[in-house]
């Protein structure tokens, strides 16, 4: 359990792109399904005006969701497939 904290804290603050290196902001928080601790989001803070051009669904707060479904990697970067958020 230990190790799974530190990789999410990880993921904090790196910058969310696609794979054709739109950027999309920078990753602000994982958003999951509490019964199950599903992954269902990705919370981008600091949306570019790429991320704010396009028809993301939006959080009570307001933030830029991307479905975690569309996440293809993570490493230096978080990298989605924008045709899984179109």
């Amino acid at each position: 359990m230990v190790a799974q904290k530190s990789r999410s804290n990880e993921l904090m603050g790196k910058t969310v792109v696609s794979k054709s290196g739109r950027k999309f902001g920078v990753l602000g928080d994982l958003i999951f399904e509490s019964r199950t601790g599903e992954l269902i989001y990705l919370s981008v803070k600091g949306p570019t005006a790429y991320c704010l051009s396009l028809d993301l669904e939006k959080s009570k707060e307001g933030a830029h969701l991307i479905p975690y479904s569309a996440v293809i990697s993570s490493g230096d970067f978080v990298i989605v497939a924008e045709d899984d958020i179109m």
